[in-house]
C-alpha cells in the first residue's frame, strides 16, 4: 500500500476518487503548489464533490482528513491541477 501519492484531476469539473487507505490512518491532503487555482475535497454522498458543495484549497494549502482517502472526491477549477497526499498517522503495531 502507497503512503503518499499525487492526485490528478485531468478535466475540471470531473471530479476523481481519492486513493483508498486503511479508515484508521490520519491523511495529509494538499493542493501541489504549483497549481494555479483552488481545487475542491469532500463528498457530496453521491460519489462527487465541486465548488458548490467542497471544501476549498489554494495552491499549496492543506488539510488533515481521518478515514479512508477514497471517501472523498477530488475536483478543480483548472484541468490538470493535482493534489498530494501523504499517510500522517497509523496504527500502534
Amino acid at each position: 500500500m502507497a503512503l503518499s501519492g499525487i492526485i490528478t484531476v485531468s478535466t475540471a469539473g470531473t471530479a476523481v476518487q481519492g486513493s483508498a487507505t486503511p479508515a484508521v490512518y490520519a491523511v495529509a491532503v494538499k493542493a501541489h503548489p504549483n497549481n494555479s487555482d483552488t481545487v475542491w475535497i469532500g463528498n457530496d454522498d453521491a460519489g462527487d464533490v465541486s465548488n458548490a458543495n467542497g471544501f476549498p484549497l489554494n495552491p499549496g494549502e492543506g488539510v488533515v482528513v481521518q478515514g479512508d482517502l477514497s471517501q472523498y472526491w477530488f475536483d478543480v477549477d483548472v484541468s490538470g491541477e493535482k493534489i498530494c497526499w501523504l499517510v500522517v498517522e497509523r496504527p500502534n503495531g
